[in-house]
């Protein structure tokens, strides 16, 4: 079955407690309430923008293949579609199947991962590469559970995966959508740091009936979370719904909740990691210890580092003081 083009994200949810709903209830609270009764306007209004505005991206179309949406998936958590697209392009010509990355080495993921970042995705997409051939014979599964049960697959891949890739019916939340529902139907300027049990009810809550709207209206809301709807500088006289969107009808109120998480990168340890992995991603044989202690001046924080990474599972020590990326 080929993909339907529809658009993945920019990044995963993970829970976490807010307001918005009545705890231990299966009551509505009002924005549930209020985003049920708009529903049908909004679901409307957002899939025609989307259908004038959506970009013209690769695992969109539907020679993607459910193969090329779960790898897009992976690729663009936390990390923006411009760094996303040559490495992703790379990939699928190298490893169009799931089969033809099982058969490498775990390593050579990591290495073709290049600087995207977080290089744990890869070795979970080679991970849910080796079980997708073993289990589903190559072919990426189609029910929601069976892609849940995949290493590496959380609840928010499984739902993209089965919605952009198969047209079903699922509440598909990354930050972005978290973003629109939040001040479209709930009022307030940004969603809380991680997903809750609320924002989950208010988006089935608003899913459509049919199976291909509901796919429809998640790529779309998505996308009007990246392209309009953004964190700042956000586009108003452009957006399909402003005429409905509860937090600028009532007038912008500045956010209110814990403040928001930034995330630096210059000194940390994440910047260590990158810069040894990088020297391992060049070298085509084990490296010396040597030659990894040339790249950050601060002992103690490089060799922790370091031993995060054999930790993870994205660097292999070898006797005599040697690296390498795993092979297994």
């Amino acid at each position: 079955m080929t993909a339907p083009t529809l658009p993945p994200h920019s990044g995963p949810d993970t829970p976490a407690h807010a307001a918005g709903a009545r705890p231990g209830t299966g009551t509505p609270t009002g924005a549930e309430a209020s985003g049920t009764a708009l529903g049908p306007t909004l679901h409307t209004q957002v899939i025609t923008w989307f259908d004038d505005h959506a970009r013209d991206l690769p695992w969109r179309r539907p020679d993607a293949g459910a193969w090329g949406v779960m790898v897009s998936e992976f690729m663009l958590q936390q990390t923006p579609v411009s760094r996303v697209l040559p490495v992703y392009e790379q990939w699928l010509d190298r490893w169009p199947r799931p089969a033809d990355l099982a058969k490498e080495a775990p390593g050579e993921a990591v290495r073709a991962w290049g600087r995207l970042g977080y290089p744990r995705r890869a070795l979970r997409l080679h991970g849910a590469a080796v079980a997708i051939t073993e289990r589903h014979g190559g072919d990426v599964p189609t029910e929601h559970a069976q892609l849940l049960a995949l290493p590496g697959i959380g609840e928010y891949t499984a739902a993209a995966v089965a919605s952009f890739a198969y047209g079903q019916r699922h509440a598909v939340l990354d930050t972005n959508v978290r973003r629109v529902l939040a001040r479209a139907v709930t009022g307030v300027q940004y969603p809380p740091n991680a997903t809750t049990a609320a924002e989950r009810r208010l988006a089935r809550a608003l899913l459509p009936e049919d199976e291909g709207t509901a796919a429809r209206w998640a790529a779309a809301s998505m996308e009007l979370g990246a392209l309009v709807c953004t964190a700042k500088n956000e586009s108003c006289p452009h957006c399909p719904i402003a005429g409905h969107c509860a937090w600028r009808l009532a007038g912008k109120p500045a956010h209110g909740g814990p403040p928001r998480r930034g995330q630096t990168y210059a000194g940390t340890d994440r910047q260590v990691r990158g810069k040894l992995l990088a020297v391992l991603r060049e070298a085509h044989a084990p490296v010396p210890q040597p030659v990894l202690d040339r790249v950050w001046h601060e002992p103690v924080q490089r060799a922790r580092a370091l031993d995060g990474l054999v930790a993870d599972g994205l660097v292999e020590p070898l006797p005599g003081g040697l690296y390498r990326l795993p092979l297994t």
